[in-house]
């Protein structure tokens, strides 16, 4: 009996001993590696190395969180309700929510329409209306309103695509429109194997030259070659299709001899073939597209791509070729004008790139103005009224320091633009008399938008006291 009583307390004092070695190995553990969060509190962040660019970027129409902040509480003490880093109340900014408010006051003149008959050679009809009929009309109103007498959509792809694209827009506003045909690289190809590709098969540039002969007869006017060329198309080894292949000659050269012009993208902006870093000026731009990016070992520099669509041009002095968005050498003028010295049958656009001309407004405008004979107007619209009229503002006046852009944030640099005021005989030339001489089909439908335009401005002459 004696055992018995005392074996309980011997058993007590044992199992106590025991939950004290466990408390304590279990208080090491947790020295080691820090807390587990309590239920509803965020997990503690584990940030990638700095050279690395985080995969899961915040959209720029979302407010992030204070990650990363210098006002963040670390470890379990961190915010329950953190805070938008909008750079209020001492609060970190971060970049995607930095929507600057200009102090200038300065002189505005806006314009309401183009002061001579425009013709946009670079329009995406199909790819931006998705074939809506009623945005198809609400634009051909902007263009009257905006004197763009005709508009060049380069969205017509050779087969199918372009007879419907040419129905989508002829039905009714044939006299408005002229057509770009597209070659379909891929065919009835599996995306993901390219040795099935049209391109990759025997014959394809000429099955391709004769399919533009068809083209033409039918009415198009010029043949658009688009970025992917350089970039996306592949050999069937895997290996980029080089701008420069031989093996597309024959497109060329029948475009020449057909006497359509190729408005050819090649590359992008230089900003594009750079890191994602700090000092890359399209950081924003690029953190909200990173597929844009064409930086890296996988991909040929600018400089290779353009300088491939360069010896093509040289190759085929009989052809006419536009330099899609200022040749997509915006960034340096003198380089553009190194080009066009050198060929005689290169032209080019301004589409989506007033954002750099007009970031460097006295070298932009001696530009266009010594190459007038050799620059045509576009936008790569259609784009909304407001951005439309501020290509006019920005070739017709001296203003300064103004959005080029109507989104927020703007589209391509957190930057102004400053007027270029060119004079009218290079207006004129930019507007519609280069495009008319150029393009097929562009000088009748010019005057006949003239001559339907003629009546209604004397009739306003005759209102005005």
């Amino acid at each position: 009996m004696c055992k018995q009583r005392f074996s309980v307390p011997r058993l007590i004092v044992a199992e106590l001993r025991l939950f004290a070695v466990t408390t304590w190995v279990a208080g090491v553990i947790a020295l080691s590696v820090g807390p587990a969060p309590s239920f509803g509190q965020a997990p503690v962040e584990i940030r990638p190395p700095a050279n690395q660019t985080p995969t899961n970027q915040t959209p720029a129409n979302q407010t992030p969180t204070n990650r990363g902040s210098t006002n963040e509480v670390s470890g379990n003490q961190q915010s329950e309700n953190p805070e938008p880093l909008n750079g209020r109340d001492g609060r970190d900014l971060l970049l995607r929510n930095f929507r600057p408010q200009s102090q200038l006051r300065v002189k505005r003149h806006l314009k309401t329409s183009a002061k001579f008959v425009a013709v946009d050679v670079h329009t995406h009809f199909h790819h931006r209306l998705h074939d809506s009929e009623e945005a198809l009309d609400d634009y051909v109103e902007l263009m009257n309103r905006n004197q763009i007498a005709v508009c060049a959509s380069l969205d017509g792809k050779l087969g199918p695509q372009l007879e419907h694209h040419q129905t989508y827009l002829w039905s009714r506003y044939r006299e408005r429109f002229v057509i770009f045909a597209n070659i379909d690289w891929r065919g009835d190809g599996a995306e993901d194997e390219p040795s099935t590709w049209a391109c990759n098969q025997p014959g394809f540039g000429v099955r391709t030259a004769r399919q533009l002969v068809l083209a033409v007869r039918g009415g198009v006017s010029g043949l658009k070659v688009f970025k992917q060329f350089g970039l996306r198309y592949r050999n069937p080894d895997g290996s980029l299709i080089t701008v420069d292949d031989r093996r597309f000659d024959p497109i060329w050269q029948a475009c020449g001899e057909l006497g359509i012009p190729v408005i050819i993208h090649t590359a992008d902006p230089a900003a594009f073939f750079e890191p994602i870093d700090e000092t890359n000026e399209r950081w924003e731009e690029l953190s909200r597209h990173p597929d844009w990016s064409f930086y890296g070992d996988g991909y040929p520099t600018q400089i290779e791509l353009l300088e491939a669509r360069n010896r093509v041009i040289g190759r085929h002095p009989e052809t006419q070729f536009i330099g899609a968005h200022v040749a997509n050498q915006s960034e340096d003028l003198q380089r553009v004008s190194e080009w066009l010295d050198k060929y005689p049958n290169l032209w080019i656009e301004p589409a989506s790139r007033i954002a750099e001309l007009g970031r460097q407004p006295f070298t932009a405008r001696d530009f266009l103005i010594k190459y007038s004979d050799r620059i045509l107007f576009g936008t790569d619209g259609p784009f909304p009224e407001k951005r439309v009229r501020t290509y006019w503002r920005f070739f017709e006046t001296h203003d300064e320091s103004f959005d080029y852009s109507e989104k927020i944030p703007p589209p391509q640099g957190f930057w102004q633009i400053h007027g270029i005021k060119l004079p009218d005989d290079s207006l004129r030339k930019l507007y519609h008399e280069n495009a008319m001489r150029l393009i097929p089909g562009v000088r009748e439908r010019v005057l006949q938008f003239q001559q339907r335009a003629e009546p209604s401005h004397r009739a306003d002459d005759r209102k005005r006291p």
